[in-house]
């Protein structure tokens, strides 16, 4: 009698638990419950104090989820959202002397001006930040800085054909238009995408930035001291004990930032420059293009905008650097006023009340804001409801 072959090979695999039709139905609900129920919940769990005069700390600049919850908060009537890179934020000054702050200080109306800046967020950026993130309501103020600074250079301004390494990476087009010193693979493309259209992922890396040193828990509980030999600090540690449930809050006495700090200085002691930057046209330059894109996206949008370009620190440029600056510069004004987009150009500030090529100290910001407030046209804006 032949007997029958025995396979020892399964079928199916391993396991005898098989999920018929219904029960993934109801896996799929779950992970979808979670997927939109988790950042809710974690917002209303989550203690998350600002205060007069709150700009995102340094160390949460990554923090786009967050960014998305402070924005979301703040815009309301009667507050003009204050946009921009470090200038906005004040990369050399306290919170009380960035250039919101003054706004504030100086103002004669019942508007709120609040600091939506975050340090390096350059143009193509700050795009991003807008579309995903930065979503405000129909009719929102909108007070927009345009900085000449991302234009000094191709390098500056992404339009170099080598490889650079930059911050906010994620937020930048990852397609199109195509970024030619952007060297990211397509994995990594794709993540930033979906990661910038989904609630829950951008909830995740703010557990990572806020919580973890902007690692993966698995990286977090790897990470050595670079003693030798190496200490694992974290490697015994409950990442749930990590987590306190409190956003973390900037420095009480900041050493980098204030005029205490040693980097709060005057960029010169004469205030006569030499440098010549390699700058960019805008016909040809990417950031000036993103920040068309950004424009236009707030102008769709209903929000109320007004566009503040520069000051630079003409005072750094060598006398032959001038002119292609003024081109730029003139060129900026120009496409603005065909857009019909209400904006000024202040002067150029005194060269000691600036630190480098675009950023004010302390005093800088506050005479920045008297300008500002003085002029006509801004005048016309803020009193118009």
């Amino acid at each position: 009698m032949v007997g029958k072959t025995q396979s020892n090979e399964e079928p199916f695999g391993a396991t005898e638990m098989r999920l018929n039709a219904r029960q993934w139905l109801a896996t799929l609900g779950i992970l979808l419950a979670v997927n939109f129920a988790a950042p809710v919940i974690w917002k209303k769990a989550e203690r998350f104090d600002t205060g007069p005069d709150y700009r995102v700390p340094y160390d949460l600049s990554r923090d786009y989820w967050l960014y998305a919850r402070w924005t979301k908060r703040v815009a309301v009537p009667g507050n003009v959202i204050v946009l921009g890179d470090s200038v906005v934020w004040g990369e050399y000054v306290r919170p009380e002397g960035t250039w919101s702050s003054f706004l504030n200080q100086e103002s004669d109306h019942r508007l709120q001006f609040i600091n939506g800046g975050v340090n390096g967020l350059f143009p193509l950026a700050l795009e991003g930040m807008v579309r995903h993130y930065g979503k405000m309501p129909t009719k929102q103020k909108v007070l927009l800085h345009c900085n000449l600074l991302w234009l000094t250079s191709p390098e500056a301004d992404l339009s170099a054909t080598k490889e650079v390494h930059f911050n906010h990476s994620r937020l930048v087009p990852q397609f199109s238009p195509r970024i030619s010193c952007y060297r990211a693979d397509t994995n990594e493309r794709i993540s930033a995408g979906i990661e910038n259209r989904s609630a829950f992922l951008g909830w995740i890396n703010h557990l990572q930035v806020a919580y973890f040193e902007q690692k993966s828990i698995p990286n977090w509980t790897l990470a050595d001291d670079g003693g030798d030999p190496p200490q694992y600090r974290n490697a015994r540690r409950n990442p749930l004990g990590n987590t306190t449930m409190t956003v973390p809050a900037p420095p009480a006495d900041d050493p980098l930032r204030g005029p205490a700090s040693p980097r709060h200085k005057p960029w010169s002691t004469v205030g006569v420059g030499t440098t010549r930057f390699d700058w960019v046209s805008l016909d040809s330059s990417l950031q000036w293009a993103a920040l068309q894109r950004a424009v236009r996206l707030l102008r769709a949008r209903g929000n109320d905008l007004f566009v503040v370009v520069g000051p630079f620190n003409e005072s750094m440029l060598a006398p032959e650097n001038r002119a292609p600056y003024q081109t730029i510069r003139n060129g900026v004004g120009a496409w603005l006023a065909r857009e019909d987009i209400r904006h000024m150009t202040p002067e150029s500030l005194p060269s000691l009340l600036y630190a480098d090529a675009s950023h004010p100290l302390t005093a800088g910001y506050e005479l920045l804001a008297k300008r500002v407030l003085a002029d006509p046209a801004f005048r016309q804006w803020i009193e118009k409801r």
